[in-house]
């Protein structure tokens, strides 16, 4: 069976972790080199057995046997990589968030199709087969009419003096880095877009990095939904709708795979009480699936116009932070 031949760009932690293993594991992937900046992809290489490895990002680009590119270089980076691999004819799968902001990511995803590849930017979480599960829980009714959906996403960040989350050129910052996911988990379960957003930060006094937000967001169907993400707070990964007859909660939310790949749901309603786990190994389905899209010439599940939309979201909570206003959404 044919398999995609993957290259990743950065010796990044998440890559070497999560992201390599996952190639490994994956039923359509084959990891056929690594680039660094420097020597480091050379012990990558020769630990996890990747025939190929370069001292230069253009090196890998150059190497016509890789199809399709993973690029978890810091968010300031991605712009400028993923159109180079774009260009050099790679399909790419770039780290969340896409870029910095929406008009970023617009020039990516436009290079990306002029150039006949496929993008996708990796919110892996979505793969997990715990949310689909959710989905069609609310679609059952159990739980009646959704009113309402808060998400929330922590951990402590340490090594604040050398962290690139710290680093506001960078694209440092607890929304970047944490925040869309609850955003994006909030259009996702509810299938409405903000059309509101009112953001309130607290703003490191060195590096001008939200370190901690709370975002409230109006939804286009009418529901009320607030997230909240920080760097100071201990961990947590959760999600709750609310509805007319219960509610759903979702504990491990985004990284299920710190839990043994174990998805709960727990779900309050006029019926009772009840729990359901779910199983899944998102970061391999994740490649799974844009692996097959490159195998079948179709589109990835996950759109570049999804993604684009994130971004526009990302881009108001920062607007309203500056401007520490209600920030209205145009729709596209």
């Amino acid at each position: 069976m044919k398999r995609v031949q993957w290259g990743v760009i950065s010796t990044a932690d998440i890559a070497q972790t999560q992201v390599i293993p996952a190639i490994l594991r994956s039923d359509y992937g084959e990891l056929a080199a690594i680039a660094s900046r420097g020597d480091k992809a050379k012990d990558i290489a020769d630990r996890f057995s990747i025939p190929y490895y370069y001292d230069s990002y253009k090196k890998l680009l150059m190497n016509e046997e890789i199809e399709a590119v993973y690029i978890p270089l810091p968010n300031h980076l991605h712009k400028q990589w993923v159109i180079e691999a774009a260009m050099h004819g790679k399909h790419v799968l770039v780290e969340k968030p896409a870029a910095l902001t929406a008009e970023e990511t617009k020039e990516m995803v436009d290079c990306c199709r002029e150039n006949n590849v496929k993008f996708m930017e990796a919110f892996m979480y979505q793969f997990h087969p715990q949310h689909t599960r959710v989905r069609e829980i609310i679609s059952s009714g159990e739980i009646g009419e959704i009113k309402f959906m808060r998400a929330g996403f922590s951990y402590f960040l340490n090594d604040r003096e050398s962290n690139i989350r710290m680093n506001q050129e960078m694209g440092g910052g607890s929304i970047y880095d944490i925040g869309c996911y609850c955003i994006h988990a909030i259009r996702s379960i509810t299938g409405s877009e903000p059309v509101r957003v009112e953001a309130f930060a607290e703003l490191d006094p060195q590096t001008g990095i939200d370190r901690s937000a709370i975002v409230y967001m109006k939804l286009e169907n009418g529901v009320n939904s607030v997230f909240d993400c920080s760097f100071d707070m201990s961990f947590r990964q959760e999600y709750e709708i609310v509805g007319t007859k219960g509610r759903i909660t979702v504990p491990a939310a985004y990284r299920p795979d710190v839990a043994g790949n174990v998805g709960r749901i727990y779900i309050q309603s006029d019926q009772g009480n009840r729990s359901e786990c779910v199983n899944g190994d998102q970061y391999k389905m994740q490649i799974n699936r844009f692996s097959q899209a490159i195998l079948q010439g179709n589109q990835p599940s996950y759109s570049a116009e999804n993604t684009l939309q994130n971004m526009r979201v990302i881009d108001s909570c920062y607007q309203s932070i500056e401007s520490r206003t209600v920030v209205t959404l145009v729709k596209k």
